[in-house]
């Protein structure tokens, strides 16, 4: 691998960048001394709530230093996600100025609702380039027909706006994730709709923990739920939403080592009384959906056995997309934990499988792959070619990385 292609290599440069010691470092952000050289070494993997406190202490985005940044192989690449930046960021949208500059006709509602569906197909589908492609003039339809149909459409311009969020969270862009997730809220806000309101807000939340701020993204997908909170006879989609912003309050709380057994209690209890999945706008939310949840918890707090036996409660079908993606990222993270390195490795193939330019964007699999480098004395080939898949320039095919 290259002196950029792992966490710390990359600790290492930004701290040098800021003239700083590992003890200077240790000092400014109260992480041991012994734990930053680790790091740097290739040794450890801290926890996010770690490398919040480092990235902090070096004054860097989180994303910087986790390297989550554009990874879509297009020459039009970089156009799509400044057109997004653009669109997000529209003087048209700032008060006292003519909003009249998306021309055309509004999109009929039964037209505008089936894009905004496409679209999250997309998103789930983890088809990010063409998300990316599709999503501002989509934005501008939904803008341009809220303004003349009202509630409906600004229902799904929030939608889109959301989806506008999720992407960019992916693409290491987490202020633009905020703006977006801002504009979801606001024009959530116009519905008169509770549900998609307080929804959003876990969006938003989403954002937070990527920014490092675990805190924060706790209290606001818990007081969002505590909004709706729901009485026994709810209806299944109230039911659902209330569960599903519980579980976005469980991953912040796992993350900075935070006792998370309630949410997972309260939310089973919820799944329990629906009995089934049930769509909630672009997600979706069922009992697999909080074994996936704990089995993530388990899995950042560095519990593999119990992360294995969560996982072991979902069966093929009951998740879909980069939502299955993700779950099996976190059953690889506890293979490796328990020094299963091929099971790991089996693990990460399938999720690469499952939606190979998502996967590229996913900074724990590449810290996954990370480790199994470190792990195993001769690298299989399935492992040589997750290296080259999720950065060519990062992991030599046929070298291993120096100790």
């Amino acid at each position: 691998m290259t002196d950029d292609g792992t966490l710390g290599d990359r600790l290492r440069r930004k701290r040098r960048d800021s003239l700083l010691t590992q003890e200077q470092l240790a000092g400014l952000s109260g992480v041991s001394q012994v734990m930053i050289a680790k790091t740097e070494q290739g040794h450890r993997q801290p926890r996010l709530s770690v490398l919040t406190r480092l990235a902090d202490a070096l004054d860097i985005p989180l994303s910087e230093l986790v390297d989550n940044r554009p990874r879509l192989h297009g020459h039009r690449d970089g156009a799509s996600i400044l057109a997004l930046r653009d669109t997000l960021l529209s003087p048209s949208l700032l008060p006292g100025i003519d909003a009249a500059t998306d021309d055309g006709e509004p999109t009929p509602l039964p037209q505008l609702r089936d894009a905004v569906s496409q679209a999250a197909g997309l998103y789930w589908a983890g088809e990010f380039a063409r998300l990316a492609a599709t999503l501002p003039p989509l934005i501008g339809e939904a803008r341009l027909t809220a303004r003349s149909a009202g509630a409906p459409a600004s229902s799904l311009l929030a939608q889109t706006y959301d989806l506008a969020a999720s992407l960019m969270v992916h693409m290491g862009r987490e202020d633009l994730a905020a703006i977006g997730a801002e504009r979801a809220i606001t024009a959530a806000a116009a519905t008169g709709d509770e549900l998609l309101h307080a929804t959003l807000h876990g969006t938003y939340a989403w954002v937070l923990l990527h920014q490092g701020r675990l805190a924060e993204s706790e209290q606001l997908a818990v007081t969002a739920a505590s909004r709706i909170e729901p009485a026994f006879t709810a209806p299944p989609a109230h039911l659902a939403a209330w569960g599903h912003l519980l579980m976005i309050a469980l991953a912040p709380a796992a993350a900075a080592g935070r006792d998370f057994a309630d949410y997972v209690s309260l939310a089973s209890a919820a799944a329990g009384r629906i009995g089934r999945k049930v769509m909630i706008y672009q997600a979706s939310f069922a009992a697999a959906s909080v074994a996936a949840q704990a089995c993530h918890a388990y899995a950042v707090t560095r519990q593999p056995a119990r992360a294995l036996t969560a996982a072991r409660k979902i069966t093929p079908g009951d998740l879909a997309g980069i939502d299955y993606g993700r779950h099996l990222l976190d059953v690889a993270q506890a293979h490796t934990d328990a020094r299963h390195p091929q099971a790991a490795t089996a693990v990460l193939t399938q999720a690469r499988t499952l939606a190979p330019v998502w996967f590229r964007h996913q900074g724990i699999a590449r810290s996954l792959i990370a480790d199994l480098y470190e792990q195993q004395k001769r690298l299989s080939p399935a492992l040589r070619d997750l290296g080259a898949s999720v950065d060519p320039h990062s992991y030599a095919p046929y070298h291993r990385r120096p100790r």
